[in-house]
């Protein structure tokens, strides 16, 4: 006992995270003068992987659905490729947590034969155990479980006892409790290290309720804090509040994670990594926007833990989730998190030095319409005339100048190894963007907006091809593809060769049939060029465009009328119902028939097709706000046509509603924008109120 204390201690005064390796001394051996400390084991060298119930399962988990996902880990190959970790979240105490010896118990229904059995499964299919508590004391109606109040060595030796590998502490009822997080966080790190099996055990210190998303808390309770003393007692450490909700994990709220978790990736390294969360395939996102999450996991240098129910998961997702190259970046030894090359924006390079000396680069595109992006070698830290550029997610390998481009969908990110060559000549750095609308008959389509197309419109489409490498490449072309019915044209010719550093547009006219049906359509370029030795090579880029509804007719309330899409900052956009749909749309005590709630930031499209002359409403902030506290309920709406504003209203409070009477003439697309007015999105239960189009 002594030696495995002094272990705990050297790791919470050097800072290092360690576990005891209790020694085995030899027969006959001296162990009391001659014995030295054991060698300390660094807990998860790169971060660890794993599935957690929280998302995915909710509370209700029982020994049966895990150990249904836990073999489902195995079969899809999850476990294969490092996610070896089975994490019960909340939900797997019994109703009375404490027996009245004051033992945790789980559910006596949902495991009859308490948790013991499902780990010995969990451990015999080759993975291991995770299970969660919280830093505060128990506090009926407020939180479900807590080890506050006396209990943490207990809990930790129960925990080992049981044989679970790794465990999260929450703070539901730490905050509850008013509790100090470093100091109990503290508290429970040596607990759990002094653990009575000398057990080693991930501690994942969980403090997402004091995000400044939920309240205004003091700085040193805020989830934001958490780095300045977690890197010395844990693994990893959550970063900001949680991505999202259970089932409805939205982009933008990635984004918010990513931001937040990236303020201090200096005190990243291996043993003790930053936190932005679960990860969430298959739970609100696109394909394409969890691949982005993934890329941004990978960079970060974050635990990947998957979220979701892994028994139900695409196919897209779990390629994504299993792919090497970016599994590679997220576990390479050095721990390095990345940072941001240049400026914040819709578009934006990320680098992430590797422990060999390659850099791992990502492009990534917030925006709503693909981009090709670049940046240069220089600039992540590389020098040289040459390099080997290897894409993670398509393994394609090129070599570059010095530039590296991508063709990026909106809100999609590509992920490059990059390092010097030296070698033969490679295959050309060729970038093939995705065929981008650029015109709706005589109008430009506005910059970083979706395209939107109906039936009978003319649009013009372009694609952008350059060659970053040394060698040119000969005979470039570019065919479209457009559904069927569709006519598509080609504009002008293509060049007959493409030197290094050169790029071309190559522009198509392509007619939408009249009487299109409202939905999406799929542009697919194939881009084909001669790369001396190494022949005829091709590149195929696909982009989606919106097909719209039929425009309003006569005179209407808009929000009954089809919308091209809505967001809301938490749940959805619900009709002529507060935010969430629980209570009629209500601004400063009058109750209102129509309109459309929503939480800061959301954006809501409608296709007018140019039909529409005028649109009058009220904005305002639901009194269903005045039911939560003081804090938050500010926004700011914006009414825009085809990209310019033709509304706004300022800073709106809960007190000052505003009208608004806007023209519409000739407006194709309508965007009604709420944002959070720069103090996030807390309370923020925004309305539009009326929407009377005159069509």
């Amino acid at each position: 006992m002594k030696r495995h204390l002094l272990t705990g201690l050297l790791a919470l005064t050097t800072g290092l995270l360690v576990a005891p390796v209790p020694a085995q001394a030899s027969a006959g051996a001296d162990t009391t003068a001659s014995r030295k400390p054991a060698p300390a084991q660094v807990l998860s060298p790169t971060p660890y992987q794993g599935w957690n119930t929280y998302f995915g399962l909710g509370g209700d988990f029982s020994e049966q659905s895990v150990r249904e996902v836990a073999d489902a880990m195995v079969s899809r190959g999850l476990a294969k490729a490092g996610y070896d970790i089975v994490w019960l979240d909340g939900g797997w105490q019994d109703p009375e947590p404490r027996t009245a010896a004051g033992d945790l118990q789980a559910d006596r229904t949902r495991f009859p034969n308490g948790l013991q059995p499902l780990v010995d499964y969990i451990h015999a299919k080759g993975l291991k155990a995770g299970i969660y508590t919280d830093a505060g004391p128990y506090i009926p109606g407020k939180c479900g479980l807590g080890s506050g109040g006396g209990y943490y060595q207990r809990d930790a030796d129960q925990f080992a006892a049981w044989k679970f590998d790794a465990v999260k502490v929450d703070f539901l009822c730490g905050i509850a409790a008013d509790l100090d997080p470093k100091t109990v966080y503290t508290e429970f790190a040596r607990a759990l290290r002094n653990n009575a099996s000398h057990r080693p055990i991930i501690f994942n210190l969980c403090n997402p309720v004091t995000s400044p998303d939920w309240g205004n808390y003091p700085q040193e309770q805020q989830s934001t804090y958490s780095w300045s003393y977690a890197p010395q007692i844990a693994q990893s450490w959550r970063t900001y509040t949680d991505v999202g909700f259970v089932g409805d994990i939205k982009f933008k709220d990635v984004l918010r994670n990513y931001d937040a978790n990236a303020r201090h990736p200096e005190v990243a390294g291996p043993g003790h990594f930053n936190d932005p969360d679960y990860l969430a395939p298959g739970l609100g996102m696109s394909d394409e926007e969890f691949r982005t999450q993934m890329t941004l996991w990978s960079m970060a240098a974050a635990p990947l833990v998957i979220g979701s129910d892994v028994r139900k998961l695409n196919q897209a997702s779990i390629d994504a989730l299993t792919d090497r190259e970016a599994l590679a970046i997220n576990q390479d030894p050095a721990g390095v998190q990345a940072v941001r090359v240049g400026a914040a924006g819709t578009t934006e390079t990320w680098v992430k030095r590797l422990a060999d000396g390659d850099r791992a680069v990502m492009l990534l595109n917030r925006g709503e319409s693909p981009k090709i992006l670049t940046t240069k070698a220089s600039s992540v830290g590389l020098s040289g005339a040459r390099f080997t550029v290897e894409n993670a997610w398509t393994n394609q390998v090129t070599e570059s100048a010095g530039t590296i481009s991508a063709a990026v969908a909106a809100h999609g990110a590509a992920l490059f190894r990059v390092s010097p060559n030296r070698g033969l000549p490679g295959v050309p750095h060729i970038t093939s963007g995705l065929p981008q609308v650029t015109r709706v008959g005589a109008d430009a389509l506005p910059g970083g907006t979706a395209p939107v197309l109906a039936g009978g419109d003319e649009a013009r489409v372009e694609v952008v091809v350059r060659n970053d490498g040394l060698l040119p490449v000969l005979a470039p072309q570019v065919t479209l593809a457009a559904p069927v019915g569709w006519t598509v044209r080609p504009i002008g010719r293509a060049p007959v060769a493409l030197t290094g550093g050169q790029s071309t547009t190559l522009a198509f006219t392509v007619k939408v049939p009249a009487g299109t049906a409202p939905g999406t359509a799929d542009l697919t370029a194939t881009t084909t060029y001669e790369a001396i030795g190494h022949g005829r090579l091709r590149q195929v880029t696909v982009s989606t465009v919106v097909l719209a509804p039929t425009p309003p007719q006569g005179e209407v309330a808009l929000s009954h009328h089809t919308w091209i899409s809505a967001t809301s900052g938490w749940m959805s956009p619900t009709i002529d119902l507060s935010v969430g749909g629980w209570s009629p749309i209500s601004v400063v005590g009058q109750v209102y028939p129509t309109g459309i709630g929503v939480a800061s930031p959301s954006t809501i499209r409608y296709y007018t097709g140019g039909k529409c002359r005028q649109l009058t409403g009220l904005v305002g902030i639901d009194d269903a706000v005045r039911n939560v506290g003081p804090e938050g309920a500010t926004a700011t709406f914006q009414v825009v046509g085809d990209g310019r504003v033709l509304f706004d209203s300022a800073v709106v409070g809960r007190d000052d509603p505003r009208q608004f009477d806007v023209d519409l003439t000739g407006v194709r697309v309508l965007d009604l924008v709420v944002g959070d007015a720069g103090d996030g999105g807390y309370n923020d239960r925004a309305n539009w109120v009326g929407l009377n189009a005159s069509c």
